[in-house]
């Protein structure tokens, strides 16, 4: 998978949060940021859909394991503007990510491999990440 920019070697373990806050593009179709153990695999995909892939106005979350994606996973509000700054709190535990869009609406997507530590952080899209933070 083609990744825009990448984190690579770093630990996001249970009990962290991550915040993220970017802006997309003003003539965005999606973009994606994607948490794994490496750069093939994505424990949690979150792709926040303006006009893409026969979606509009969604967030599609999803997991990329052996060269396959799982099972897609729709929930939360859809707080994303092109070209207006977004934030992303994502808060892991043992069993799941609790994301935080930015209206407060919330999306539980489970830890679906399991790990207690994941180290590849990769965004990718019509996005510019202007800050990442790991508590």
């Amino acid at each position: 998978m083609m990744k825009g920019m990448i984190v690579k070697n770093m630990s996001f373990k249970f009990g962290q949060t991550l915040t993220v806050v970017g802006v997309p593009n003003s003539d965005a179709t999606n973009f994606a940021m994607n948490i794994g153990p490496d750069e093939k695999d994505v424990t949690m995909h979150i792709n926040p859909r303006f006009n893409a892939h026969g979606d509009e106005n969604a967030v599609v979350c999803n997991s990329y394991q052996s060269g396959k994606w799982c099972d897609e996973h729709r929930e939360g509000g859809f707080p994303f503007r092109q070209g207006e700054e977004f934030k992303i709190v994502v808060q892991f535990t043992p069993t799941e990510f609790l994301v935080t869009l930015t209206d407060g609406s919330a999306i539980h997507f489970p830890n679906r491999m399991g790990a207690e530590k994941y180290s590849c952080i990769s965004f990718d899209g019509d996005v510019r990440i202007t800050s990442f933070q790991i508590q």
